[in-house]
């Protein structure tokens, strides 16, 4: 089935991005029965799913997906009715142009992947931004029908020098600074967290305390392999990053961080996720990493399959694992970066997919934990919305 939903306003959407399709569920707000719906986009692989309920975006919302089809490659795709019809924009993300092979103005690249989509500011309803491989950051100012590449970030003088994380050079996180209209954070693997101050014309390198245990300067100022970053909402200038060294904090708009790993079992990871209404609620999976001899192999999975979620209820300085209704014995599970998402409900529901096609869920802030759904395809990434 490939159908959209009919869900009323205020219903509950999750939606899931796969390497075979965009699924998704929704249920009313008690959260414990849902509808599936899907797969859509089918053969493509979905990075990222996500959607944009802002004013103007017509009624009930609209639904942007990060696709990425083997013959046909990286596209937007663009659901108005949450998910019965899909559309592509006329003009995809492209590099303006000549882009040398590392993204430095030179010679030709295209767009390998589509990693990350993020919507704007609310005075802006018109205004997303997408994240690609090789990294760099496109704009669209007309609901994703066109894009533009914010040159200042794929020309930064650092660029000849950054290198690719084990899944390429992917910018995977974009975060608008809510204090200011013309502020952003970008996460980049195995880059940085940059930071621009004029809407993308100028960035700067803000990983000051943040580890590089891979590079010969364990504390560089870029070259820092961050798999996701998020800021709160409810208090500027708080940024969490669940990176590939460690957990980090910081309380001045990346300006320093501080690292909060202490009391969890591994440095690395790749979900994250914030309570929506405490800024010192945060929820991370620890996962092990030991490469293999081939490209891509290795082990990455939760440490010591026991799928615990950690949740600090004080930023940061003590962990509690929540392990009711988890699998705790020979649990080879992963979750990828995008894996994560918590609801703005009360209590706040935490919704965690898996790679082997698993989401489990948590209604009570991560107390309890259910199977939601199993035998999806491989899972890129979960995202919960109420419908507008």
């Amino acid at each position: 089935m490939s159908e959209g939903i009919q869900a009323p306003r205020g219903d509950i959407l999750l939606m899931v991005g796969t390497r075979k399709g965009a699924f998704i569920l929704h249920s009313n707000p008690d959260r414990r029965d849902w509808r599936l719906s899907g797969p859509h986009c089918a053969g493509s692989d979905i990075f990222h799913l996500i959607y944009d309920s802002r004013e103007g975006t017509g009624h009930g919302g609209t639904l942007f997906a990060a696709a990425n089809h083997m013959i046909w490659g990286p596209q937007v795709e663009i659901s108005r009715d949450l998910g019965h019809t899909w559309e592509q924009p006329p003009e995809q993300p492209r590099f303006s142009g000549h882009v040398g092979p590392d993204g430095v103005p030179g010679s030709g690249q295209t767009v390998k992947r589509l990693w990350h989509i993020e919507p704007g500011r609310e005075a802006k309803p018109g205004v997303l931004y997408a994240g690609v491989e090789p990294a760099a950051l496109f704009k669209s100012k007309d609901g994703g029908m066109s894009w533009v590449e914010l040159s200042g970030l794929s020309a930064h003088p650092t660029r000849e020098h950054w290198q690719p994380g084990l899944g390429g050079l992917c910018l995977q996180s974009i975060v608008p600074d809510c204090q200011s209209s013309d502020g952003m954070w970008v996460g980049i693997s195995a880059a940085g967290v940059f930071r621009t101050d004029d809407a993308g014309a100028n960035w700067h390198p803000t990983n000051k305390g943040v580890r590089a245990d891979f590079s010969p300067n364990p504390l560089p100022e870029w070259g820092q392999c961050p798999h996701k970053v998020l800021a709160h909402p409810a208090q500027p200038g708080l940024l969490y990053q669940q990176n590939h060294c460690g957990v980090f904090r910081s309380d001045n708009g990346g300006a320093e961080w501080q690292d909060i790993t202490e009391g969890l079992p591994s440095r690395f990871g790749f979900a994250l996720g914030l309570h929506p209404h405490d800024p010192e609620t945060l929820f991370v999976l620890p996962e092990d990493e030991v490469l293999g001899t081939d490209v891509g192999g290795g082990q990455r999975y939760v440490t010591d399959a026991k799928f615990r979620i950690f949740r600090s209820r004080n930023g940061g300085q003590d962990w509690e694992p929540l392990t009711q209704g988890l699998p705790q014995k020979n649990a080879y599970l992963h979750v990828l970066r995008e894996g994560m998402a918590t609801d703005s409900l009360d209590p706040t529901g935490v919704y965690v997919g898996t790679t082997n096609g698993q989401i489990f869920y948590s209604r009570d802030c991560g107390e309890s934990w259910e199977l939601l759904i199993e035998h999806l395809p491989p899972i890129n990434s979960v995202e919960v919305a109420l419908v507008a």
